[in-house]
């Protein structure tokens, strides 16, 4: 009997080494592509990092500008209805709620004290200035890629904003996850400390889309599944992931429940404006990435973007299936036993959206062939519902929050009607679900 117990424990420790082991022991960020990762002095083919070419002979404070949209900084250090990068946005976690601080030059309540030095620690390394450690909510282990150049050069546009004095709200971690020095030893494991490297045998546009992606727009802390241990799972590489409640899909090249089918000019116009016609539009964290960083990139750099993620391998997600085709324009009342759902999209919903869902009066309101629609968790439908939606950086909305004006239970209702309605399987959040929506936004 002891020895079978020995066995089992045995087995047991080997079990849990192995599943630790696979969190820790992970690919690099752009590992999939192969080839020889070489220092940045010796990739002779074009410059990688900073500004794109066509501002290269650009005034130093528009070039920092151009570098800060790059690390699209403002959205997360911007609470809703704050001024720009004072801080105090929330984000909601599982064990409690994060607020971003203040990087304003203010002296006291920002970052104005800072020497180059310890914002580099900081940026590189999630290393406070006293020696704390940063929670990875900020994104130190993609933004350890950028180069010192670049993060000095956000420093550098940073400095030159007026100063907000606004003291930084405390976070609401209890213990053990408010005892910051353990983010050192998950530093050790998930954050290589490693200016980007890169790959010679690809091209410039390749490597110049790395470095914006992996490095300064830090796609995958969104749009990759995490681990265990809150880092990003690279073998999952952009299969997913969830950012303030809202479903951040699938961005490999897998041509169902990714990118693979989209060309290069519908992904251009989805970055650059928010919208790509017959796909949907941006909304939550996504609008805000677009509205503030890539509607500013420059064409070359969007295209570049589209080169690198055209390579990413493809990943079928089961989360994001074949989008369904056009419904018919009389109401499946025999198949969709919702009158809730059906009396809300009635009164609210069909006249923009038409009963078929084509959209009846601008293309953006298209409700077929949308990613969200046909998301079986229905959650980016329940959350664009709450705050409603409009073009990227326009303050102009074409479609209403209804926050205030229907309960959880009928917001989960006719979201669940509209993909029942218009999307590839019939969802089923819950009002409680909604509840929670409603609090990350």
């Amino acid at each position: 009997m002891r020895r079978n117990l020995l066995l089992l424990a045995g087995a047991i420790v080997v079990l849990v080494a192995a599943i630790v082991g696979r969190m820790i022991f992970q690919p690099g960020p752009y590992s999939f592509a192969g080839g020889t990762q070489v220092e940045l002095a010796s990739y002779p083919k074009a410059t990688l990092t900073g500004v794109p070419a066509e501002l290269a002979t650009a005034d130093p404070r528009t070039r920092a500008d151009y570098v800060t949209r790059m690390a699209d900084c403002e959205a997360c250090h911007t609470a809703k209805g704050g001024k720009p990068f004072a801080g105090g946005r929330p984000f909601v976690l599982p064990f409690g709620t994060i607020y971003t601080p203040n990087i304003t030059p203010d002296p006291e309540t920002g970052i104005g004290k800072w020497t180059d030095a310890q914002f580099l620690d900081a940026v590189h390394k999630g290393v406070a200035p006293d020696g704390s450690r940063l929670y990875p909510a900020f994104p130190y282990a993609s933004y350890t890629m950028l180069t010192d150049a670049d993060v000095l050069a956000i420093k550098a546009y940073l400095f030159s904003l007026p100063p907000v004095k606004q003291p930084n709200k405390p976070n609401t971690f209890g213990f053990p996850f408010n005892q910051r020095w353990l983010m050192g030893i998950w530093s050790a494991f998930f954050n290589s400390d490693r200016r980007f490297r890169p790959v010679s045998e690809r091209s410039a546009a390749w490597n110049r889309g790395a470095y914006l992606v992996e490095a300064a727009g830090h796609c995958g802390e969104c749009h990759t599944p995490r681990n265990l241990m809150q880092a990003l799972d690279q073998r999952s590489k952009f299969a997913g992931g969830v950012a303030e409640g809202w479903n951040a899909y699938n961005i490999t090249s897998d041509r169902v429940s990714g990118i693979g089918g989209w060309s290069d000019a519908e992904l251009a116009s989805y970055l650059s404006t928010g919208h790509a016609q017959g796909r949907g539009g941006a909304s939550g964290p996504m609008g805000e990435a677009v509205a503030l960083s890539l509607s500013k990139l420059t064409p070359s750099d969007l295209a570049a973007i589209i080169t690198y993620l055209k390579t990413v391998p493809a990943i079928r997600s089961d989360r994001s299936p074949q989008p369904a085709g056009q419904a018919p324009a009389s109401p499946k009342l025999a198949s969709i036993d919702n009158p809730v759902g059906k009396r809300v999209f009635e009164g609210s919903c069909a006249s923009c959206h038409a009963w078929t869902g084509a959209g009846a009066i601008v293309e953006e309101a298209r409700l077929t062939g949308v990613r969200a629609v046909n998301d079986p968790t229905a959650a980016n439908v329940a959350a664009m519902i709450l705050n409603g939606a409009g073009k990227p950086g326009s303050g102009r909305p074409y479609m209403p929050a209804f926050a205030a004006s229907y309960s959880d239970t009928e917001i989960a209702s006719v979201a669940n009607y509209v993909t029942a309605r218009f999307g590839a399987a019939k969802s089923n959040i819950t009002p409680k679900e909604v509840a929670r929506l409603r609090q990350q936004n």
